[in-house]
Parts: C-alpha cells; sequence; structure tokens
C-alpha cells in the first residue's frame, strides 16, 4: 500500500463525504453523486504506482477528477431539474441526503435554485464553495478565471432573484412600463431608483451586432448602458409586450425588432436585465404575422429568453 494510501478511517469518510458534497450540489441527485465518486476512486487506482506517488496532494486531485466528471455530465444532459433529479426512487434519496443537516429547507431552496443555472455557472459556484483555488476551478470548466468570476458573479445573482419573494404579474408589469417611461424621457435618476444597487445587465449580441460584450453590475451603469442603448433617434419605439410569460420591452428600428428585453425582479427593484440583441435570436420576432397585429409576437417568448 502506498503511504498517500495510508487513512485513518475517520479521513477516509472525510474525504468520501466531501467528494460526495461537491458532486451531490453539482448534479442534484445522490444517485448521480455516488455514481461520480465511485468513477473517481476508480480512476484514482488506475494510476500507475508511480503516477499515483508523483500527486503528493490526493484530496484535491480526486476533487477535480470528480469535477470534472460532473461537468462533463452536465454538459452531455443539460436537462432541466426533473430531467436531474430522475425517478422517484432517485428523488427520495435526494430528499433523505438534504435532510441529513439541521438546513434542510435552505438545502432544499438552494438545490432547486442551483437547477435553474447553465452548467457552467452551477460548476463554477459549487467548485468555488467547495473551496477550490480559482486556478483549478478555471482548469476543470475550460474557462479563464475572469470568466470564471463572472460566470460565478452571475450565478449568485441569479440565485439571488430564485430566492427573492415572487412578484405578481401585475407588479412585474407595472416596472417594466415604468422601465419604459424612464427610458422615453431619458430619466438617468428614476431609471436607476428602480433598479437594485448592485443591478446586473447583460447583453447578448450572439457576435452578429456590436455590442457590450461584459455584464454591466451597478444602478448608475446599467441605467446608462440601457440609455445609451435605447436612445430615441428617429423611427426607433419602445414597447412593452409579453416576454416569456411576463411582461418586457421590445425595441424597434421601424417595423424590425431590434432588441428584447426582460427584467428579473428580487425585493421590489430590477436586480438583473437581460438585453437580446442576436439576430439569430430575433428571427421568429421579426417573422411576418400572419394576423396583422403585434399579438403575434407576444407568443414568441422563447426567442426573447435573455440568455447569454
Amino acid at each position: 500500500m502506498d503511504q498517500a494510501d495510508a487513512m485513518s478511517i475517520a479521513e477516509l469518510l472525510d474525504e468520501r463525504r466531501y467528494l460526495l458534497d461537491v458532486a451531490f450540489w453539482m448534479l442534484g441527485s445522490a444517485g448521480e453523486a455516488e455514481s461520480i465518486v465511485d468513477e473517481t476512486y476508480r480512476r484514482w487506482y488506475g494510476l500507475s504506482d508511480a503516477a499515483r506517488r508523483q500527486i503528493t496532494a490526493p484530496r484535491p486531485w480526486l476533487a477535480k477528477t470528480a469535477g470534472g466528471i460532473c461537468l462533463d455530465r452536465l454538459a452531455l444532459h443539460d436537462r432541466g431539474a426533473a430531467g436531474r433529479r430522475g425517478d422517484a426512487r432517485t428523488q427520495t434519496q435526494d430528499a433523505e441526503w438534504v435532510q441529513a443537516g439541521p438546513g434542510e429547507e435552505i438545502s432544499r431552496i438552494l438545490l432547486n435554485a442551483l437547477d435553474s443555472l447553465p452548467p457552467a455557472e452551477r460548476a463554477v459556484f459549487v467548485l468555488k464553495n467547495a473551496g477550490m483555488t480559482p486556478d483549478t476551478v478555471a482548469d476543470i470548466v475550460g474557462r479563464t478565471e475572469p470568466e470564471c468570476a463572472e460566470l460565478a458573479d452571475r450565478a449568485r445573482h441569479c440565485l439571488r432573484v430564485h430566492r427573492s419573494r415572487p412578484t405578481t404579474a401585475e407588479q412585474h408589469e407595472t416596472f417594466a412600463r415604468a422601465v419604459r417611461e424612464a427610458c422615453l424621457t431619458e430619466d438617468a435618476e428614476l431609471l436607476a431608483s428602480l433598479l437594485c444597487p448592485d443591478a446586473t445587465a447583460f447583453f447578448d449580441g450572439g457576435a452578429k451586432v456590436r455590442t457590450l460584450v461584459r455584464p454591466v453590475h451597478g444602478s448608475r451603469q446599467v441605467a446608462h448602458s440601457l440609455l445609451t442603448l435605447l436612445a430615441l433617434r428617429p423611427r426607433t419605439t419602445l414597447t412593452t409586450q409579453s416576454v416569456n410569460g411576463r411582461t418586457g420591452l421590445v425595441a424597434r428600428y421601424g417595423d424590425q425588432v431590434a432588441a428584447v428585453i426582460s427584467l428579473d425582479i428580487a425585493d421590489h427593484h430590477i436586480a438583473q436585465v437581460w438585453v437580446v440583441l442576436n439576430p439569430d435570436k430575433l428571427h421568429s420576432w421579426n417573422q411576418p404575422s400572419t394576423h396583422g397585429s403585434s399579438s403575434s409576437h407576444q407568443s414568441r417568448s422563447q426567442q426573447g429568453d435573455g440568455s447569454s
């Protein structure tokens, strides 16, 4: 037996629990977590003795390997919360896993919120909170450290919105109309007052139009970026319409939809603004209407999904 493999029972169990926690929070399934950890140890013992001796810190190596396997699985499936939870038997396992600690309800809420994140954001958030170094997280996810920091920031914003008290459809519409009014009157102070102090705006140009490539942070900065984008020059109009089942904003240049904007509201302020400028995602918004009315655009919520 290698000296590196000589561990106490407590150390063995602690190491395995750590790996299980990483895998569970990344995949949301106790059954899948067990499978990931088993595969991780198989890869460890699949190394030659010489290769294992060169790994001076086995636990980080194991965590990195487990994280990489999880990310591969997320990328392959990229399915919703229900798909990740699996069948009824797996759901029972997950419930038992989450209920093991005193923060049962908090854990369940967080797990549901994590299910709403894209794979890369979820991976970065979990791995950073598992204590991995920024360079290790970047290596696992395949992004640069600044990109990972941006993903983590986006994940935190999304989780905060998910945890916040939901707004009614009427309240959401009121916010959307207030944003439109602030943009029409070019009232930066009013617009900033509608935003959270740490609000974030994301601009999706899809490399098809020249726009901001990084998120904008801060209420005043977001307000400035929106007012600059939506400056009402001749032939430019701004209306409120349904976007993903909630009232959003649609900017047109002449008869062409040029931008679709959706809003995430948290604690009575706008936490995130998603601006879709990618012509490919706006394609169906610009399809000729068979009914000759703008209502046809309101049913095309998927094209204005605000994803980046």
